[in-house]
């Protein structure tokens, strides 16, 4: 595996960073997730407007140009050899002496590229759907951050692990038991159909801008599927038609099981077998245009 450290391309058994990085001693960067196929970056000036929200989101300025980042993953891509890859990019803000504030003056930051295949989701997940559990979302307040600080998300995506799930779906709790609410799942984005209705929680500091997210909103309403973008109470994932799981690597998969209760009728609907469908098309479709 070729990977990309600070101005090198180099093979990863020979990538190092100093112990002294503020990435390892205080998850103090961001990161981004990138989908590849057929060689090809998937919405790649998405991801990388949404890295540099990131960038934003910690005051930490980045170190490359949009054109700059565009050489870089080309040719990282080039170098790996799986025809569908999925690139992980990781910034830091450099290394320094031990110290909560920032370096004075800035350091240079860390920057890490690897490129790792990506495989479609498998055919019998997609018949049969995933077991999702949930948890009280106990995570900090800028969860629009794609942050490297992963701890928290960590423990309650383990908490799927340990059920024998996919995902833990996310809910904020009210100060009311009916004011409880949904904001996202450990690793996904997470949408709810009732009444052939597509349900989004809307984007805010509580969950991530997922780029899929965003194109299954697209491909809704180019192809007139009613859909809401609001609040969407706890009580509405129990109640639910559909349950949807939406992430750049894992695309679009149904949820048929949640805490060991069926959703709806216990497997994959109508909205997500339409869903499916016009994500594949409108994938095919960017890419030959790319």
């Amino acid at each position: 595996m070729t990977v990309y450290l600070n101005g090198k391309f180099l093979p990863l058994e020979e990538a190092f960073v100093p112990v002294l990085d503020r990435g390892f001693i205080f998850g103090d960067g961001v990161y981004e997730v990138i989908p590849v196929y057929s060689r090809r970056a998937f919405r790649l000036h998405e991801h990388l407007q949404r890295l540099q929200a990131s960038l934003d989101g910690i005051r930490l300025d980045n170190p490359h140009t949009m054109a700059e980042w565009e050489e870089l993953i080309q040719t990282l891509i080039k170098n790996n050899s799986a025809e569908d890859q999925y690139l992980y990019l990781h910034l830091t803000r450099g290394v320094a002496k031990r110290d909560h504030a920032f370096p004075q003056p800035p350091v240079k930051p860390t920057v890490f590229m690897m490129s790792s295949p990506l495989s479609q989701p498998a055919a019998k997940l997609l018949a049969s759907g995933v077991s999702a559990t949930t948890a009280t979302d106990n995570r900090w307040l800028r969860c629009d951050i794609k942050a490297i600080s992963l701890l928290p998300n960590v423990l309650l995506r383990q908490l799927a692990v340990d059920a024998g799930c996919a995902e833990t779906i996310l809910i904020r709790e009210g100060s009311g038991s009916g004011d409880s609410f949904m904001t996202e799942g450990a690793a996904s984005n997470i949408f709810v159909v009732k009444n052939g209705t597509l349900l989004a929680p809307p984007k805010n500091n509580l969950m991530l801008p997922g780029i899929t997210y965003d194109v299954v909103l697209e491909i809704a309403k180019a192809n007139h599927i009613p859909y809401q973008v609001r609040k969407i109470l706890k009580s509405e994932i129990f109640d639910a038609d559909e349950i949807l799981l939406t992430s750049s690597t894992k695309e679009v998969l149904p949820v048929t099981r949640v805490d060991g209760k069926a959703v709806g009728s216990g497997k994959p609907g109508a909205m997500f077998t339409r869903l499916h469908m016009l994500y594949q098309e409108f994938k095919r479709e960017v890419m030959r245009k790319s």
